[in-house]
């Protein structure tokens, strides 16, 4: 994923997705054939594997690009909270179709999924204009909230234009990035832990609602950072009370697994779409969004680390204890949220002074906070 989010900044979006949607149906569907070509051979699987991954490795920085490249700052926490949804709907829906298919073979699995992706690659490759470039509009979208100086490196104005690809080192410095993309290798630990583990759709269900929930509060906070904690923090206690108390009934240990998964699953989806957006084309890069895929490679490719790290832990983990699993997820979660104290505290310090400046000129806040 680093190195696909690096090709991204350099070649027409919608060209890298269609190649890796197409890519990923054909070797998808290759896995498939083993079913009719009798193949046992574990190798052929692992390969295949390999490289429909790769293919699949370009889809999230060239996904989240294009939609930070059509919508602003401004509300880009809450439109993208919502379109972060589509996740969940199409890991539900991905295991109710193989799980239909799998009566005339398991075959079929695999190759009905890589024939819908390749045609939707193929429709992406006719209809998906990457930016509002694309289709000769000048949009100014990106500077509709450049004025909100609040002390944290996401939400700060762009000025000059250069449109220049940015280098892999150069956007680890973009502040931010780093933080960022180790308080995501937590969530995504958590939070792949508690998919993995528990059942599946109301932990989806739970998550759809956190995400949009998240970025809404973001939206309306004007802290990313300040949100992304507050949900980490949160879901400390609800993991400690879904142990404790998940057990009692059916109906608690649903309440509780909806309420860990939105709080578990909300700073995991603002941090892999608006954050990754808003650090992509932020100020230190003077406009130029042609650093968004390699943003949201570094982000999301170091939280996929993460995803690998926390079932593969629980494994060994919960042969122990299950108390040990989770505490290790509790554990987690604080860290997620420590990472993010720096920023946290220049948010709230940046609020702060916004409110003594308006006090000082009669003001209201969101005004001060334009000028």
């Amino acid at each position: 994923m680093f190195f696909v989010g690096h090709i991204g900044d350099r070649v027409d979006l919608r060209n890298l997705l269609t190649i890796g949607m197409i890519g990923t149906g054909l070797f998808t569907a290759a896995f498939g054939a083993g079913y009719w070509l009798n193949i046992h051979n574990f190798y052929y699987f692992l390969g295949i594997q390999l490289i429909a991954g790769l293919f699949q490795s370009t889809g999230w920085p060239s996904v989240v690009a294009v939609v930070g490249n059509w919508f602003g700052k401004k509300k880009r926490g809450l439109i993208m909270g919502i379109w972060n949804a589509h996740t969940s709907v199409g890991n539900i829906s991905g295991s109710l179709i193989a799980a239909a298919l799998l009566k005339f073979g398991w075959g079929w699995s695999f190759v009905v999924p890589g024939v819908m992706i390749a045609l939707v690659g193929l429709i992406v490759f006719l209809f998906l204009p990457s930016g509002p470039e694309a289709i000769g509009s000048e949009d100014d979208h990106l500077n509709d909230s450049g004025k909100n100086e609040i002390g944290t490196p996401l939400l700060e104005g762009q000025t000059e234009v250069t449109e220049k690809p940015v280098g892999f080192i150069e956007a680890l410095r973009i502040p931010g990035v780093v933080p960022f993309a180790l308080c995501l290798f937590f969530c995504k630990l958590v939070a792949y832990t508690f998919l993995y583990w528990l059942p599946f759709y109301i932990s989806h269900t739970g998550g759809v609602i956190g995400g949009i929930l998240a970025g809404h509060m973001s939206d309306r906070l004007d802290a990313r950072a300040l949100t992304a904690a507050s949900f980490t923090f949160s879901a400390i206690p609800t993991l400690f009370f879904y142990r404790m108390y998940g057990s009692i009934s059916l109906c608690w240990n649903i309440i509780l697994m909806f309420i860990t998964g939105m709080l578990v699953n909300g700073p995991y989806a603002l941090i892999t779409t608006a954050v990754s957006a808003d650090l992509g084309t932020h100020s230190s890069l003077r406009g130029n969004s042609r650093a968004l895929a390699t943003v949201t490679a570094i982000i999301d490719g170091t939280g996929s680390a993460g995803a690998a790290v926390g079932p593969l832990l629980t494994g060994y983990i919960s042969a122990k204890s299950w108390t040990a699993v989770f505490t290790m997820l509790m554990v987690s979660a604080l860290v997620a949220g420590l990472l993010l104290s720096r920023l946290v505290m220049a948010e709230v310090s940046a609020k702060l002074e916004s409110q003594r400046s308006a006090a000082a000129t009669g003001l209201p806040v969101s005004s001060v906070e334009e000028a």
